[in-house]
C-alpha cells in the first residue's frame, strides 16, 4: 500500500509548491503594477489568480495530509 500512497504524496507535495510558486508571482506582479500605477484597487485579474492559487496550494496540503494519515494507520497495523 505504501508504494502507492508514497507517489501520491510525492504528487502532492509538488503541487503545493507549484501552487505556492503560482500565488506567490502573482502576488509580486500585482505589488509592482500597484507600485507603478500608484493605485491600490487595480490588477483585480491578478489578485483572482492569487486566491485561486493559494486555495489550491490549501487543497492539495490537505489531501497530503490525509495520504500521511493513511500511511501512518497502514503503519501503525503492523
Amino acid at each position: 500500500m505504501n508504494y502507492i500512497l508514497i507517489p501520491i504524496l510525492v504528487i502532492l507535495s509538488i503541487m503545493v509548491v507549484v501552487s505556492l510558486v503560482r500565488g506567490i508571482i502573482a502576488f509580486l506582479k500585482t505589488t509592482r503594477i500597484d507600485l507603478e500605477t500608484g493605485e491600490g484597487d487595480t490588477a483585480t485579474d491578478m489578485q483572482l489568480m492569487q486566491n485561486k492559487a493559494m486555495f489550491a496550494r490549501i487543497k492539495y496540503q490537505a489531501l497530503a495530509v490525509v495520504v500521511v494519515a493513511v500511511i501512518l494507520m497502514f503503519a501503525g497495523g503492523n
